[in-house]
């Protein structure tokens, strides 16, 4: 292997304190210049062109089981469709279909309408509102509270629950964070056994069960199996759906034309703008994966054994694929964007995003058409998953 090639000096690591704060120009760098990048920092080989990231989602070559056991924790998630490769992959992902499927997402589709729509009935009479604790995690909590089919009075600790776990997103966690991340997975695991089996014997007495209770009736899998299921659904869920409407204002707000489109365009559009602020803003930026043999790709060589991180970040910008790479386009057409994965590992929860972001941004652009940036300008977050804002306060 040739020595590697190193970002030039005015560039940040995209990984260092300043370079997440903005890591596209040093994908741009790396995508142009060394797209199958050997990091002497993390050790890991990093891809940037969209063609490189998509064959590392979808080759069974770069094992998803192998990537997982990269996190600088020493803890294991537990086994989900995210932390394994076929067979074990579909014996799982069939009965998590249950939990998060088009068919489970139509049957709650009318509560989570509802839901949304409560959100923003709260906005009124306030003059601000910040994006994330008062528009995004409210969200998330109600989608995946109609999910697992919580009453009321069980979805604040849920809540508290899913802000806690969400340090499980980061691969980089410290020590600290790592064992309160711990932890919180255990209590969330619990909180899930508990209401299981009313869940279970609920879905089979008839259509109004919920998907979660659908899962645990389901006999394919062991009970440690479909908790582990479950509660990846809440830790992969609940902070990048919260998250992504603070992202997505972001890029809207200082764009009338966008949010108008948005606004006045119907579920079609508005669910294809929410693909398309994905695609600009991932919460969730790469994809760890280990070749299980060498693997040459169009920007290079891996070698076998290979840690690789797929930088979906910058697949998702690469003017190869996209035309105005780093625009917003509503309406763009077609969008293949990797924002949800691709292959065997697609996220099962892509059309609940599409659904329920689309509801809330349109619903929001119309009940609130002075919706507007107010005080400080908001401040991307210093960690690297979820790509996130703090700080984004609204006037209404």
């Amino acid at each position: 292997m040739t020595a590697p090639r190193t970002l030039p000096g005015h560039l940040a690591h995209p990984f260092s304190p300043r370079g997440r704060l903005d890591p596209y120009p040093a994908y741009r760098w790396l995508r142009e210049h060394d797209p199958v990048h050997f990091d002497v920092t993390s050790r890991m080989w990093l891809l940037t062109a969209h063609a490189d990231c998509a064959l590392a989602l979808r080759d069974l070559r770069f094992s998803a089981a192998l990537g997982q056991r990269e996190r600088v924790r020493d803890d294991e998630l537990p086994p989900s469709m995210l932390t394994t490769d076929p067979p074990e992959h579909q014996r799982l992902r069939s009965p998590g279909a249950l939990l998060m499927g088009p068919a489970a997402i139509r049957g709650i589709a009318g509560d989570i309408e509802a839901g949304i729509g409560a959100v923003l009935d709260g906005l009124a009479g306030r003059e601000e509102i910040e994006a994330t604790a008062d528009l995004g995690e409210p969200l998330a909590t109600g989608v995946l509270a109609r999910l697992f089919g919580l009453p009321a009075a069980d979805v604040p600790a849920f809540a508290g629950l899913a802000a806690r776990v969400s340090v499980n997103l980061d691969p980089l966690a410290g020590p600290q964070a790592a064992a309160a991340g711990r932890a919180a997975m255990g209590e969330l695991t619990r909180f899930l056994g508990e209401r299981a089996d009313a869940a279970a014997e609920a879905a089979g007495n008839g259509p109004g069960g919920s998907p979660f209770g659908r899962l645990a009736a389901d006999d394919r899998l062991t009970r440690a199996e479909m908790l582990g299921i479950a509660a990846l659904t809440v830790v992969g869920g609940w902070k990048p759906l919260a998250e992504m409407v603070g992202n997505a204002l972001h890029w809207l707000l200082p764009r009338d034309e966008a949010a108008g489109l948005i606004r006045d365009g119907g579920p079609q559009v508005a669910e294809a703008a929410v693909d398309e602020l994905l695609r600009l803003e991932s919460p969730i930026p790469f994809t760890a994966r280990v070749t299980t043999e060498a693997v040459p790709l169009d920007g290079g060589l891996v070698p076998a054994g290979a840690r690789v991180l797929a930088l979906v970040g910058a697949a998702n910008r690469d003017p190869a694929v996209f035309d105005r790479p780093d625009e917003l386009l509503v309406t763009r057409s077609p969008n293949p964007h990797l924002a949800f994965g691709a292959g065997t590992h697609l996220c099962l929860g892509a059309p609940l995003v599409r659904q329920a972001g689309g509801l809330l941004l349109s619903g929001l652009l119309e009940r609130y058409p002075g919706l507007r940036r107010t005080g400080k300008p908001p401040a991307w977050a210093p960690g690297l998953v979820p790509r996130r804002l703090t700080g984004f306060t609204l006037a209404i």
